[in-house]
């Protein structure tokens, strides 16, 4: 069974920055892609950003020059760096993981739970 979980969101001020990290746990072979997306109230859930095994990155443009993809694959952990937070940034982060079971190219998605960010004054 693989599981992620999800740390670090909260309330922050307009200008502010968080830090969201994501460990996946569990019995696999082998994590391909990670990333981040965010689902607004009523909106649809949206790709924030995404890194590959490699540490190759892909940022929505609305998050681009203010928030930072990385990972640690010795832990198994991606983290998503938020700086300049706008009110426009409130929604629940969440994280996945491509991950392989074995050998085969076969990869199955994975998601954490969400974390709520708000960005408030």
């Amino acid at each position: 069974q693989v599981q992620l979980v999800e740390s670090g969101g909260g309330l922050v001020q307009p200008g502010g920055s968080l830090r969201l990290a994501c460990a996946a746990s569990g019995r696999f072979f082998s994590i391909n892609a990670m990333g981040w997306y965010r689902q607004a109230p009523e909106k649809q859930r949206d790709m924030v950003a995404r890194i590959i095994e490699s540490g190759s990155t892909n940022y929505a443009d609305s998050v681009k020059g203010r928030f930072t993809i990385s990972r640690d694959n010795a832990k198994n952990t991606v983290y998503l760096e938020m700086n300049s937070l706008k009110p426009e940034d409130t929604a629940v982060y969440y994280c996945y993981a491509d991950i392989a079971k074995d050998s085969t190219p076969l990869l199955y998605k994975y998601w954490g739970q969400g974390t709520q960010v708000t960005v408030s004054s």
